[in-house]
């Protein structure tokens, strides 16, 4: 759980939350101005199609970049040290190229509006509605986890409550998501990104200064941590004890392929982004475009947990006054002096309004395109569901309120997201990969995949962990387990019901499964897209190369 110390108070002044208050008027300023855009459902759902490569890739990462991540992953670096790193660059980086090369062709040729609707043309109305459902009910709970997480911060930081922190976060993320669209959510999360950069990169350089530099972080460390603190791979083999509770197979299999893929693949709040592109080159390098600045925050959450390792030698011990989530704030306030520590404020507030608006813009999109036009009101004129997608998303924002004070049972709340990732995300990867790649995979199968899948994460976690059946050290890798746990039986499902089912006739399943040749493929290029630079492939290979160079330092 996101508990922050009751000394950790920020000493902020007028100038902070002038900071602050300027932030909030241009965040609506930008959901008025993108009102004018929003003319048919398909702008408000997805921008129009319409939204250059650069905007929607740096959505696509603010999205992701929730202050949970920024708070949860810096406590790791606290607690592990760099095997932090493991989350992005085996964690998200080969998951968003093979998300860009191989998955967006199918996606946005299929022109499709949502991931469930993919399974709609792919197998049957039976895998729709019910990943449709699974999805919906996702977003609600996860975007609540980023309003629970954000009070919890405000309240420890700047002495609001808990529940005027959730509603003020709450009404503003409503009254620009609901006048702009999806338009107004993006262009927000582009400020985001720079917002929370703003915020992290002086936290990151005054630490360092504050303790050596990265020499002396180093040598503080290695001699109180120990060597295996400062790398990433040390004590993983299997069957030796590590604090993380992961050996190298279950960090491969479990978080780099099944929870990574399963995630960044099928994650419509990332997918989405993605879509709203003006063309396909544009979609496909949307998540590769993200992959850069992605692999690099991965040292801004990184370098002030272990700063606060160094500075707080005690933080996260038994007894101790400050707790591993306490890392970041810890620094704001001993080390960021006033305007300054309203940037880092603002950032991290910017940090959790992104997180919920990226899950409430994916659940209005499809409560409306898959649930609502779908089953329950077919048929009706498009200023209908532009207006039901406004209403829904008024709704998606209250649950979201309700559910935010879900998380708050739950004792940990990054192992509460993984936990969620590894029932939602990971059985509709498998329905996914399975049926993209096999074209005699049944319409059956679809639907029983997804049903075996998320059945079998569930029993994993709540009875053979919980209930001690099999001894796993920690949630993170009783998550890794029960990720890959969904994997395979829902895939071995998904073959058993083949084999006894009818296929789908092979002629409806033109560019929805590899080897077949979509519509969208033969667009022509837009002016430009035939540069070397823009190239799908060299900016793909490009990012796995680097995050493989990234992890050299860290290995030995």
């Amino acid at each position: 759980m996101i508990t922050l110390a009751a000394g950790l108070r920020l000493p902020t002044n007028g100038l902070d939350y002038a900071i602050l208050a300027l932030y909030f008027v241009v965040v609506l300023g930008i959901g008025f101005a993108a009102r004018r855009s929003v003319r048919t459902s398909l702008d408000f759902f997805l921008s129009g199609r319409s939204l250059p490569a650069w905007v929607t890739g740096l959505a696509f990462v603010a999205a992701n970049l929730g202050a949970t991540e920024i708070l949860g992953m810096a406590a790791t670096g606290a607690q592990y040290g760099v095997a932090v790193v493991h989350w992005y660059w085996i964690g998200a980086i080969p998951a968003m190229v093979f998300l860009g090369l191989v998955m967006m062709p199918f996606y946005y040729g299929s022109r499709v509006r949502s991931v469930p609707e993919f399974l709609l043309q792919r197998f049957d109305k039976s895998a729709h509605l019910l990943s449709s459902v699974l999805f919906a009910f996702a977003a609600i709970l996860i975007a609540g986890v980023n309003l629970y997480a954000l009070s919890i911060v405000v309240e420890a930081l700047l002495g609001w409550p808990q529940w005027v922190a959730i509603v003020v976060a709450g009404v503003f993320v409503l009254a620009y998501i609901t006048v702009g669209g999806l338009s107004s959510a993006i262009y927000n999360e582009v400020l985001q990104f720079f917002v929370i950069l703003a915020a992290l990169i002086p936290i990151c350089v005054i630490g360092l200064k504050r303790v050596g530099g990265w020499d002396g972080l180093t040598s503080s460390l290695d001699k109180s941590h120990g060597h295996s603190f400062l790398t990433a791979w040390d004590g993983t083999g299997i069957g030796e004890p590590n604090a993380l509770g992961a050996n190298w197979l279950t960090i491969i299999l479990g978080l780099g392929f099944v929870l990574s893929f399963g995630y960044w693949t099928t994650n419509f709040a990332e997918v989405q982004r993605a879509l709203s592109a003006k063309n396909l080159s544009a979609a496909q390098r949307t998540p590769l475009i993200a992959a850069y600045p992605k692999m690099f925050i991965a040292f801004l959450v990184m370098i002030p947990g272990l700063v606060a390792a160094v500075v707080v030698p005690q933080i996260g011990h038994e007894g101790a006054e400050f707790t591993y989530n306490d890392a970041i704030p810890l620094l704001m306030r001993d080390l960021l002096p006033n305007g300054v520590l309203g940037i880092a404020v603002t950032g991290l507030l910017a940090a959790f309004m992104a997180g919920m608006a990226a899950n409430v813009s994916s659940f209005n999109t499809v409560f409306t395109s898959d649930i609502w036009a779908k089953y329950v009101r077919p048929g009706r004129e498009d200023r209908y569901y532009l207006r039901f997608g406004r209403l829904v998303t008024a709704v998606g924002v209250l649950c979201s309120i309700g559910t935010a004070f879900l998380a708050a049972s739950f004792n940990n709340i990054m192992g509460y997201l993984q936990t969620l990732f590894s029932f939602f995300n990971v059985p509709m990867f498998v329905v996914f990969i399975i049926g993209m790649f096999w074209k005699r995979a049944s319409m059956k199968s679809g639907v029983w995949g997804l049903v075996a899948g998320t059945t079998a994460a569930m029993v994993n976690y709540f009875w053979v962990y919980k209930q001690g059946i099999i001894a796993i050290p920690t949630d993170q890798g009783a998550n890794f387990v029960s990720a890959i746990v969904a994997f395979v039986v829902g895939a071995v499902v998904m073959v058993g019901v083949t084999l006894f089912t009818r296929p789908k006739p092979e002629a409806e399943l033109a560019g929805l499964v590899y080897g077949t040749r979509s519509p969208g493929l033969d667009e022509p290029p837009a002016e430009g897209d035939d540069a070397w630079y823009r190239k799908p492939a060299l900016l793909g290979w490009g990012a796995i190369v680097l995050a493989a160079l990234c992890y050299v330092p860290y290995s030995f």
